[in-house]
């Protein structure tokens, strides 16, 4: 496996690499792998000559700084995963000051409101500082497909957006939520919980489904107001949000014929800060 922490020796790898018109794929992670990043990986592999994987926790979509301190992470591990995945694997995993190399801020991006609902209501600025990173990785690698999971939506619709509005020629692949056998969505923060507190999580996955069951039956209000009182009832949850919006817009709309919605849900559990998603149709 090639691993690099340098902008200059991975871009001439991948030179050398793109000389031989060979297709490259990047799957961008913040670490502390799991099974879900794993299908990201391999489905990379699958439709790529080559794999890239970068491994880097991105400071500037950090609003709590104790958040970002105590993000879990073990790059051993993430060795040793991505070495049982593949021998030809590229990590690139880098430090802060080779990402930034000056002052470590966020740029700004049109995210053309994408930003304001949701996740951008509690945690103001992260999504200046995924597009930031995310711009800053495709700079150096130049990917033919880059690839993003279901589980943060509304992260993947900011990338598809950033990509459209600097006409990259980059595609972003869609990748399905990997899930426990009980529903609870596969995540790096699900290490914080004790087993216990991942049942109780799975809670969150039978309301966004309750959702999707009755979507054509009730109004989103009556559908809204049914989960919250549903989640109520367990006092280790602390509900956020839920909301069902329209899957390209990601507002809260008047629904209409021809569009597609997803119900988002946030929600702190036993003190870990979870969202998921699910598509209605």
């Amino acid at each position: 496996m090639h691993i690099f922490s340098d902008i200059l020796q991975i871009q001439n790898h991948l030179f050398k690499l793109k000389s031989e018109r060979t297709i490259i794929g990047l799957v961008p992670t913040m670490g502390a792998l799991h099974e879900g990043h794993s299908s990201l990986i391999k489905k990379s592999k699958l439709e790529n000559d080559f794999t890239v994987v970068s491994i880097f926790v991105n400071p500037t979509q950090f609003d709590d700084s104790n958040d970002l301190l105590t993000y879990p992470s073990d790059i051993d591990n993430d060795i040793n995963l991505l070495k049982s995945i593949s021998d030809d694997i590229i990590l690139f995993n880098p430090d802060s000051h080779e990402i930034y190399s000056g002052e470590i801020k966020s740029d700004h991006f049109n995210l053309n409101g994408l930003d304001k609902h949701m996740e951008g209501e509690y945690r103001l600025n992260h999504f200046q500082g995924v597009a930031t990173v995310v711009n800053k990785l495709l700079s150096i690698v130049i990917p033919d497909n880059i690839y993003f999971g279901e589980k943060d939506f509304q992260q993947l619709r900011i990338i598809e957006n950033l990509v459209s509005e600097k006409k990259l020629k980059t595609k972003v692949v869609r990748c399905e939520t990997f899930r426990y056998a009980d529903g609870l969505a596969l995540s790096s923060r699900n290490n914080k919980l004790s087993f216990s507190s991942k049942k109780i999580a799975t809670n969150l996955f039978k309301a966004l489904n309750f959702a999707k069951e009755k979507f054509n039956t009730l109004d989103t209000f009556e559908i809204e107001k049914k989960v919250m009182e549903y989640l109520s009832s367990f006092p280790e949850i602390k509900l956020e949000y839920f909301v069902i919006a329209d899957e390209e817009t990601l507002e809260t709309p008047i629904l209409k014929e021809n569009h597609k919605y997803r119900a988002f849900i946030a929600a702190n559990v036993s003190g870990v800060r979870l969202i998921d998603n699910i598509k209605l149709y």
